[in-house]
């Protein structure tokens, strides 16, 4: 499964080492490393979301996201304001389980600030393993939100 993720300075140490923790899993994720390389105190988080959503929006073997920064927050604005991505703030399990069955959260937004390496491996991995639901009211919903992107996705 291909995912790209990126980070800004704050959330660099966490992205790296995620990017360790599922290296050689048996049918884990293979990294697509959008940035930063190098720890650097101004990387912007805007930037860097900028690049993963364009790097999903045309390269369609990628479906999902991971971007990291301080509160997660700044990183799911942007990503947000793209046609096509659906980026959900991501601090527990349970809440990532109902945001990618329920939301099709596409992108998940990582606090950097608040997560520790243990925990934030398990949120991604909710992430990553949990299905769309497909349930009517979930279709509806997200139909909608396609109406206001103009009726395009993707």
């Amino acid at each position: 499964m291909k995912v790209a993720i990126a980070s800004d300075h704050r959330g660099f140490s966490l992205k790296t080492d995620l990017m360790t923790q599922f290296y050689n899993v048996e049918g884990g994720v293979e990294w697509v490393d959008l940035g930063p390389e190098v720890y650097s105190p101004t990387d912007d988080y805007v930037v860097y979301a900028i690049k993963l959503v364009e790097h999903m929006q045309t390269n369609p073997d990628t479906s999902f996201g991971v971007l990291i920064c301080g509160s997660g927050v700044g990183m799911s604005i942007v990503a947000n304001r793209f046609i096509g991505i659906r980026a959900g703030l991501g601090f527990n399990v349970d809440q990532v389980k109902e945001a990618r069955s329920a939301d099709d959260i596409n992108v998940l937004a990582l606090p950097s600030d608040f997560t520790s390496l243990v925990h934030a491996r398990n949120v991604v991995e909710m992430f990553l393993v949990t299905a769309y639901d497909n349930l009517p009211a979930h279709q509806r919903r997200l139909d909608e939100l396609r109406q206001l992107e103009g009726g395009k996705d993707g």
